[in-house]
């Protein structure tokens, strides 16, 4: 089943253009995330179609919960999610720090899920999006695809898998495609190898650089940089190596991309959980605006950071970071009255679900930045541990 889903995932075909696969967005050679600096990929018959939002990698979501809000509990099995968006008004929300990471995990927030809006909750689900967004891989039809399946060179496996009445029901024969392919990604161990320099340090294997020391160390700072107040960094508690990700959906204001062509539209923003590809949760404006934390392993291989793409280094990411709040001119456009447009990519209504309490967003306007570049850079060469494919030395 997994050597099936590895083929489709590498099949062309698929596509309208007959030149997009799976792979050419999910890159193997870019930890099955996007090849080049642009901010989105381009899809369509001609590749000219810009898309929406930065690709994710595929890379360690074997262990991704499904989409909740609040911790995936006991308590929680049997409760609607409009129950629990209830249940969540008045919840109170522990402000995430890193030696807090286990207590902030317990928040009644949206958390799980998969896309930056967590709408699908199994691979299987989430490979059908792109096979036929018109912007992705425009693969027409379900009716279209699976006579493309029918007609590949590996159809004979098909018929081996799942009986010749497999073609007799297009939907049947795209969903048990699409479930090869989550089998590939769950089998083939390049999707979690589990292979950086940090796992080998974690195992006694390997000695950390100082300045990688330095920035593990300000990575767990919460007076500094906080990352592992969202991309925990501690085992988990049956001894599984970190995600780097607590599952959580933050609202972090990052500034509007001019270069996404859905930009030229002033009124268009993107949502995140309320749309516009999400739509079951659009009158939930308390989420408006919040995106998935990703894993941190690999990012330092990317290119195009955040839901938007406008970053294009770990440099510009730990900026935003150090001067979102504190020098907020440095990171967002001044309007034509001269004044900052903070959050210039939030609606004004929406604006208040950012993240203004977690360090180091607890930050004013001139206040000391938590970083200095010194510190950038020390986690900068921390991060760059969590690439996978470390040799010992």
């Amino acid at each position: 089943m997994a050597e099936l889903g590895r083929l489709i995932f590498f099949d062309a075909s698929l596509s309208s253009s007959g030149r997009l696969s799976c792979a050419a967005c999910h890159s193997p050679q870019h930890a099955y995330g996007p090849p080049g600096d642009l901010p989105v990929m381009r899809g369509g018959p001609q590749l000219s179609r810009p898309g929406v939002r930065a690709v994710p990698s595929l890379t360690y979501l074997e262990r991704q919960p499904s989409f909740a809000i609040g911790p995936d509990n006991e308590e929680n099995e049997n409760v609607s999610l409009a129950q629990l968006v209830a249940l969540s008004q008045d919840a109170v929300r522990v402000q995430k720090t890193a030696p807090q990471a286990s207590q902030a995990a317990t928040n009644m927030v949206p958390q799980g899920g998969l896309f930056w809006d967590g709408r699908a909750d199994t691979l299987q689900d989430q490979a059908l999006s792109p096979l036929l967004d018109p912007r992705e891989m425009d693969g027409g039809s379900i009716a279209i695809v699976a006579g493309k399946l029918q007609r590949a060179p590996y159809a004979a496996r098909f018929v081996e898998l799942f009986g010749s009445s497999v073609w007799s029901n297009p939907r049947l024969a795209v969903s048990e495609a699409l479930f090869a392919v989550a089998r590939y990604q769950i089998e083939d161990p390049s999707f979690h190898s589990y292979s950086s320099k940090f796992d080998f340090w974690l195992e006694g294997k390997a000695r950390l650089a100082a300045s990688e020391q330095r920035g593990y160390a300000l990575f767990n700072d919460p007076a500094k940089a906080n990352c592992a107040g969202c991309h925990v960094d501690q085992p988990s508690r049956d001894g599984l190596p970190p995600l780097f990700t607590d599952h959580q959906f933050e609202g972090l204001g990052a500034p509007r991309n001019a270069a996404l062509a859905v930009n030229g539209d002033p009124g268009f923003f993107d949502l995140g959980i309320c749309g516009p590809y999400r739509r079951d949760m659009s009158g939930d404006t308390q989420y408006c605006g919040l995106f998935m934390t990703p894993t941190l392993r690999n990012a330092a291989t990317r290119h195009a950071f955040f839901h938007n793409g406008v970053y294009s280094s770990l440099k510009q990411v730990l900026d935003f970071y150090d001067f979102r709040d504190t020098q907020a001119q440095k990171i967002y456009p001044r309007g034509a009255d001269g004044a900052v447009q903070k959050f210039n990519d939030v609606p004004p209504l929406d604006q208040a679900n950012v993240d203004v309490t977690d360090p180091p967003f607890n930050r004013k306007s001139g206040d000391t930045p938590a970083m200095i570049e010194a510190d950038e850079n020390d986690i900068i060469a921390f991060l760059n541990t969590l690439v996978d494919g470390y040799r010992e030395k």
